[in-house]
């Protein structure tokens, strides 16, 4: 065989080195009048490559067989071994050694193939186990999970999704668009809400109800951005959280903090009332009189009319209170949070305090503090924090509340209030705590230990922010910060 390209050729259509070899061997072993022909690899766990000449099966083989390394870079990884009769020429030999190191490169090239197999099995193993796990790990949470591209369709759908009478199974959700699985509710409404997501890659999440269940289920959903390559948002992640028994023990909680609120407005009242009472004493004392003497210096009509206008007036006072006392559904509308701030204003009235401070309202003009929430639990956060301003104010001080409307970093337009004290201001150490739950300065007796956290959950509730700005011996500014206008 005088064209190396020819043995080249054979290994190179040959499925494998073995195969590719015994083509080599029987096209060589003829034409060099060879008996034996056998490739012998270094590791003795693989066979040996052998071809025999037809006529020298039975026969016996020459004693001295020629030996020629098959080396690659990491040494001698086989030997070809040649038996004939005659002994090898320097022609034969050097035709040898170059298909020696042609079958050195075809060794090399099935192991590095074989490694690369070994590391690809491996890696796919791998990546199918890290899927499977992060399928068993969404597939676990306790609520329920999509993904949807931009083109609406469905990437991802957890167990949770599946589950429930509105439950949708999973093979039957991916790959088909969002509108089509969740058809019961509204597209347009939907298609805006991811929509507002895709173009501003903020969080968005919102709350709503559902009978679905045969029973009211209050739900916090979240709209989640994701970027696949650091680029624009390419699909958006959404989770509905069952947040029925968190809100209703965020209920209970806010009540109870009202009717501590409560307690400490009630001395207040009693001042507050006993000047009507005192007229209406006055007024039935000298009816008393008039009838006893005969005398009708005042007439009795006008007394009559007094006396009701003061018992309207202590009806007024005590329906105040007990309608900011009486647990409320929660109801969204659209609002002015003016008139939030003159609503509480007509309770902070009976604070012990208020007459002991000065207090300094300031309006935005009317139209410019507008957000979409419950003007209860609005009222409550007011209510909360100016309390907490009288309290840190020593008397003669001032206390200023405040609306306005400004823009948030990412361009949305915000409804704000402020509350402002000139109290000791909050140690920084202890500002970070301020929020927690059941973290206090209140004295011992006073309130019920639960702090600002149910004030700071039902801003954030509304969408908000809730924040804190003072220095140590510079007052504290709590500021409200709740997103303007109806949500689109």
């Amino acid at each position: 065989m005088s064209a190396l390209p020819e043995v080249l050729a054979l290994l190179a259509r040959a499925p494998d080195v073995t195969r590719g070899v015994s083509s080599v061997f029987d096209r060589i072993g003829p034409s060099i009048e060879a008996t034996r022909l056998a490739l012998e690899f270094a590791d003795a766990a693989k066979p040996p490559v052998v071809w025999r000449h037809p006529a020298s099966v039975d026969a016996g083989l020459p004693g001295t067989p020629g030996q020629l390394p098959v080396a690659a870079a990491s040494g001698v990884i086989a030997t070809l071994v040649v038996h004939r009769e005659q002994p090898l020429s320097q022609a034969d030999h050097q035709q040898l050694s170059a298909i020696a190191d042609t079958f050195a490169i075809a060794l090399a090239r099935d192991a590095h193939l074989e490694d690369l197999q070994s590391e690809l099995t491996a890696r796919v193993r791998e990546i199918a186990h890290q899927r499977a796990f992060m399928e068993c790990v969404v597939d676990s949470l306790p609520d329920g999970l999509y993904v949807i591209d931009r083109d609406y369709r469905i990437h991802a759908w957890n167990h949770k999704r599946e589950t429930g009478m509105q439950g949708v199974a999973r093979t039957a959700a991916i790959g088909r668009t969002i509108f089509d699985v969740l058809h019961r509710q509204p597209a347009a409404l939907l298609k805006r809400e991811f929509d507002d997501v895709f173009a501003s890659g903020q969080l968005q999440q919102f709350q709503m109800e559902s009978n679905a269940s045969g029973e009211t289920r209050s739900y916090r959903i979240s709209k989640i951005p994701m970027r696949m390559g650091g680029g624009p948002v390419t699909h958006v992640i959404t989770i509905g959280e069952d947040v029925t028994e968190w809100k209703a023990a965020l209920d209970r909680t806010a009540q109870s903090e009202k009717l501590a609120a409560l307690g400490q407005l009630a001395t207040g009242v009693m001042h507050e009332i006993n000047n009507p009472l005192a007229a209406i004493a006055a007024c039935a004392e000298s009816m008393s009189l008039q009838l006893e003497l005969g005398e009708t210096a005042t007439p009795q009509t006008e007394l009559l009319r007094i006396i009701d206008l003061e018992v309207q007036r202590c009806t007024a006072i005590v329906n105040g209170l007990l309608d900011f006392a009486r647990p409320k559904p929660v109801h969204r509308e659209l609002l002015d949070v003016n008139d939030v701030v003159r609503q509480s204003m007509l309770l902070l009235r009976h604070h012990p305090r208020f007459t002991q401070i000065r207090l300094v309202v300031e309006l935005a003009e009317s139209g410019r503090a507008l957000t979409f929430g419950d003007a209860d639990q609005l009222v409550q956060v007011v209510i909360a924090l100016a309390m907490n301003a009288f309290d840190a104010t020593p008397e003669g001080g001032r206390v200023r509340i405040r609306t306005s409307s400004a823009n948030a970093e990412d361009g949305r337009r915000l409804a704000v209030l402020d509350v402002e004290d000139e109290g000791p201001g909050i140690p920084r150490a202890l500002q970070a705590r301020v929020f927690e739950p059941f973290f206090t300065a209140t004295p011992r007796g006073q309130g019920t230990g639960l702090g600002l956290a149910v004030y700071y959950g039902m801003v954030q509730d509304h969408g908000g922010e809730l924040e804190l700005m003072s220095s140590e011996g510079m007052g504290a500014l709590f500021r409200v910060s709740l997103p303007a206008g109806a949500p689109r």
